[in-house]
């Protein structure tokens, strides 16, 4: 069994756009930019948003956070929005979700120019992926291709068993697996609630990617011997015997299925760290078509 290091990997991608950075600021004297905006004082949202900033002063990056109280209007946040959709200086614009009920998430997500959204929620980010075309690939998802790539794990005629349909992670993996290019060109399934007997798609999974959000659901006689599984999971399990009172699992019982596996991601250290750097991956590719 090979243990896939998001860490590593992570590491890696920020080096090299850390070396990008660096030679686009003197090639072209400018480098690239991008605003996270934040809206309210959710707790896991500010320690997200300070780390996206944190890992772009690392690697070079122009950084801004925006952080507005709960109070804001939507049509205050949509003029943000605009005005740096007109910033030369930001190349990507980040909204950290979830917003406050009383703004239309879907609103600003369209706002954002589809040029500038490094998150890949735009719905023209996400037709284009569906049909295709090179485009803003969700982190996520962009970060679980990576990793198959790194590790060259093969991916052609395999079957990609994806448990979650989340417009996150688990419709937008499962349409980068299914494009005819390399690290994809898979057979996809894609399994939900509604399923009445999961065990019966996951055993038939060469590459199983885990995304429902339910601690330690992936069992080991949900999986067959050999398979690679990409666990996307990040649950919060009580553990008094700690010193935080909690552990960090992930939709996959590590213990068991590892055992079973070929290569597996651990939760934490695996899929996790590479959400950000294809954050900062997709902002460089921004800033790159910006100077075309």
């Amino acid at each position: 069994m090979v243990l896939i290091d998001g860490k590593k990997v992570a590491a890696d991608i920020r080096n090299e756009l850390k070396e990008k950075i660096s030679k686009a600021k003197s090639e072209v004297k400018n480098i690239p930019g991008l605003v996270a905006i934040l809206v309210g004082d959710d707790p896991a949202s500010k320690i997200y948003v300070s780390r996206k900033g944190k890992a772009c002063e690392e690697i070079g990056m122009r950084t801004q956070t925006e952080i507005f109280p709960s109070s804001i209007t939507e049509e205050e946040l949509l003029s943000v929005i605009d005005q740096y959709n007109a910033n030369s200086d930001y190349h990507g614009i980040l909204v950290q979700l979830p917003l406050p009920k009383h703004i239309d998430e879907t609103h600003v997500i369209e706002r954002i120019s589809p040029q500038k959204d490094v998150d890949g929620f735009h719905p023209v980010n996400v037709g284009n992926l569906v049909i295709g075309k090179d485009t803003f690939a969700s982190c996520t998802p962009a970060g679980i291709q990576e990793l198959l790539k790194r590790y060259e794990i093969s991916t052609e005629g395999k079957h990609v068993v994806v448990v979650g349909r989340s417009n996150i992670v688990g419709k937008p993996i499962a349409n980068i697996m299914l494009q005819k290019q390399k690290f994809a060109n898979s057979v996809v399934t894609v399994c939900h609630s509604a399923a009445s007997d999961l065990g019966y798609y996951t055993r038939q999974a060469d590459i199983l990617i885990a995304a429902i959000g339910r601690a330690d659901f992936i069992t080991a006689d949900m999986v067959k011997d050999g398979v690679v599984v990409i666990d996307v999971g990040i649950n919060r399990i009580d553990a008094p015997h700690l010193p935080k009172g909690y552990r960090i699992v992930g939709d996959v019982e590590f213990e068991t299925v590892s055992k079973k596996a070929s290569y597996i991601t651990p939760v934490p250290g695996g899929v996790g760290p590479m959400t950000i750097a294809m954050l900062l991956s997709n902002t460089f590719k921004a800033f790159e078509a910006f100077n075309k």
